[in-house]
């Protein structure tokens, strides 16, 4: 008997996610654990599907203070090279007397230069090694001006401060089970209002002996809307008549190459923005009889309430 055959058909389609339905036409997941679609654009040049913008604005805060640094060096060295094809004699001011040691002088005149700093002690003399110094602080001003719109950009940036559990549970729930997930903003400051969730899952089926798609459902959930999203939500879809995937066992899931994808949305007061995020969790990745250990207590003084935010994807085998 197929998966097919098995799915409620009251259960809800949603027919409008965006993917396609050819079984053999996806590879992997849809959505990647950190809310990213799981794509890879070709038949275009790099160069145009290639945002430098959107790169240093989405990326890593380690790996963008690294690209700065690096750009500065570079840009540095190749002004260096530039400025001994004038030659040494076109500069005055030096200390060292090897040609090694007036390279490095050189090499921190540009950075001074790029800078606009301007110590004074080494100038250039030449007429081309002076205007060669003019285009390298123009270039300086203008690339600051950018990094500085940059990191404002990055600083700005909506972003919401949501974290989920790594793995959803099948627990019990209401005398029956429920799919579960959890998920808490974990800033001090970033308290999200008028939160919304939707989850979906997108199930490969086999209906009547036809070729394998894909479906996906519109899963209804215990609750899809919190006022205020302070602590952590224990988001969860109830596996009654009217679940999809009602007397699903694991390899049931597995055959059906089951994926929940979330998308949750509120209003961040810090922000005064909007804010969205997305995630997703595999078959392999739903744990069967669990569920998730509790996050928060009294404190000893019993003036607050403690928080534990190290929790949030830990869970126990259910009764």
């Amino acid at each position: 008997m197929s998966l097919g055959k098995r799915i409620n058909p009251f259960s809800k389609v949603n027919n409008d996610t965006g993917f396609g339905n050819k079984a053999d036409s996806f590879g992997g997941r849809f959505i990647n654990k950190d809310g990213s679609y799981n794509i890879k654009k070709t038949g275009i040049p790099f160069t145009k599907r290639m945002s430098v913008y959107q790169t240093m604005l989405d990326m890593p805060r380690g790996v963008f203070i690294i690209t700065i640094l690096f750009f500065f060096l570079v840009v540095n060295v190749l002004y260096t090279l530039i400025y001994l094809l004038f030659g040494l004699d076109s500069f005055q001011g030096f200390i060292a007397t090897t040609n090694w040691g007036k390279m490095k002088e050189l090499f921190f005149f540009s950075t001074e230069t790029f800078t606009t700093v301007g110590y004074g002690r080494i100038n250039p003399i030449g007429d081309g090694a002076n205007l060669m110094a003019a285009i390298e602080a123009l270039s300086g001003f203008l690339s600051f001006a950018i990094a500085t719109g940059l990191m404002y950009g990055r600083f700005s940036k909506a972003r919401a401060h949501i974290q989920f559990s790594e793995h959803a549970v099948i627990a019990p729930y209401r005398g029956g089970t429920g799919l579960m997930f959890r998920l808490a903003s974990y800033k001090n400051k970033h308290a999200l209002s008028d939160v919304t969730i939707q989850v979906n899952a997108g199930l490969l089926l086999s209906e009547n002996g036809s070729e394998p798609t894909y479906k996906f459902y519109e899963l209804p959930l215990e609750r899809s809307r919190v006022e205020t999203l302070m602590m952590n939500w224990t988001v969860v879809h109830p596996i009654d008549e009217s679940s999809p995937f009602y007397g699903f066992s694991s390899e049931d899931m597995h055959t059906a190459d089951l994926e929940i994808y979330v998308t949750i949305r509120g209003f961040d007061n810090i922000y005064s923005n909007t804010v969205l995020k997305r995630t997703s969790y595999t078959h392999k990745e739903i744990v069967f009889n669990a569920k998730f250990v509790q996050m928060y207590h009294e404190s000893e003084d019993g003036k607050t309430t403690i928080f534990e935010l190290d929790k949030l994807g830990q869970y126990t085998p259910a009764d």
